[in-house]
């Protein structure tokens, strides 16, 4: 029931969006002797101001692409769990499980490379992503990868330039990668060899079409999108509309809030930052947190939340590439990896077998590990990152 209710309430509101208007209420009915029991969408609780941003302009509405595949079944679900009733008309997306509008829940992922240095946060699209990639780049600093699929965002930025990795991560989900240009090996390579595993949307190379730029910020930090913008110019590439039919994740419900522990929390250290997260369990959700400031997303000003955190280790290095010395991140092959759902840690193994592969999360036991509807943020660390939890 408790669930039921968290999706109906999370999907009407676009994706974890706060919508001032009261969507509906939601009426489970259960036959217990003669008792009644009716449940309402909670009202959204306020979330703290963030820093200044620049008002970007209004989006469109979002435009309705005519289908160029045939969506692919939901994702799996335990059968031991089973899936939640959702309403007719509606599907499980296919990148994170989330119940939503067919229409939305099986549409072409959007990956969008976005930056983080200091000077481009607040960053605006975190909180209606389905899964959020975090990767270590050039000069100590790092970078995000944004996926977009039932979730609405009127905006997304800064968008930033491409690195190698990202692009065999957004292969994953034969994605439409946006990027601002990139280093040699990426675009001159990796984006070329990649081809058939993308739909590649460079603003630099010909693929100006969803991108602006805002004036309250200095460049290279102005560049913007939203996901209306992004599906707007899909067909002007000839770019298709929908999930590609390629492998996907198991998801299963939420587990019965008397069975979710009280407290956990997370700490990932980057070079440039420390990135926290505290468990809710009333949400079943974690807080996300930036040098110990919660993490607001300024296109909605919404708290940054994880359903999931997958934190894998991978070989970092710094070499000489086409241009000059660029990092690598070898996220081909398998290695550690701890995922934090429910209060819980699991310490596994992260597997990827090519480029395209799906990246794949196995436990001590060798058995694939479910994650629960929502949102993923993998966190890619160095090889030996002091990552402390409990």
């Amino acid at each position: 029931m408790v669930r039921v209710r968290h999706l109906l309430a999370r999907a009407w509101n676009g994706h974890r969006q706060r919508i001032a208007i009261v969507v509906g209420i939601v009426a489970v009915l259960i036959l217990a002797g003669s008792a009644v029991f009716v449940l309402a969408a909670p009202a959204p609780k306020p979330a703290p101001t963030p820093s200044p941003v620049a008002a970007l302009p209004s989006a469109t509405p979002e435009p309705t692409a005519t289908p160029t595949a045939t969506p692919t079944a939901s994702p799996t679900v335990e059968p031991s769990l089973g899936p939640s009733a959702i309403p007719d008309g509606w599907a499980y997306a296919d990148l994170d499980g989330v119940a939503a509008p067919a229409d939305k829940a099986h549409r072409l992922p959007l990956a969008i490379m976005i930056d983080d240095y200091k000077k481009a946060r607040p960053q605006s699209g975190f909180s209606s992503a389905s899964i959020v990639y975090q990767a270590m780049v050039d000069d100590s600093s790092d970078r995000y990868m944004m996926v977009f699929q039932e979730g609405t965002a009127t905006d997304i930025g800064p968008v930033r330039s491409s690195r190698p990795y990202f692009v065999y991560w957004a292969a994953e989900y034969k994605a439409l990668y946006g990027h601002f240009g990139g280093d040699a090996l990426a675009l001159q390579q990796v984006i070329p060899a990649m081809s058939a595993k993308i739909y590649n949307m460079d603003d630099l190379n010909g693929g100006s079409c969803p991108y602006h730029r805002i004036s309250t910020r200095a460049a290279p930090y102005n560049a913007y999108t939203n996901t209306s913008e992004l599906i707007r110019c899909l067909p002007k590439r000839n770019y298709p509309a929908t999930f590609q039919n390629v492998p996907t994740r198991t998801f299963v419900d939420d587990t019965p809030a008397e069975l979710r522990p009280a407290l956990q929390t997370v700490n990932i250290p980057y070079p440039a930052e420390t990135i926290s997260y505290r468990f809710d369990p009333v949400s079943d959700s974690y807080l996300r947190m930036v040098n110990g400031q919660l993490q607001i997303d300024p296109a909605n000003n919404q708290q940054v939340t994880a359903r999931n955190i997958v934190v894998m280790f991978q070989k970092y290095a710094v070499v000489p590439s086409l241009d000059k010395m660029r990092p690598q991140v070898t996220n081909v092959g398998s290695g550690k990896a701890i995922v934090f759902k429910e209060g819980q840690a699991i310490v596994g193994t992260w597997k990827k077998t090519s480029n395209a592969a799906l990246t794949q999360l196995y436990d001590s036991s060798g058995k694939l590990i479910p994650l629960v509807r929502g949102e993923i943020f993998m966190q890619i660390v160095p090889i030996g990152t002091a990552v402390t939890y409990k």
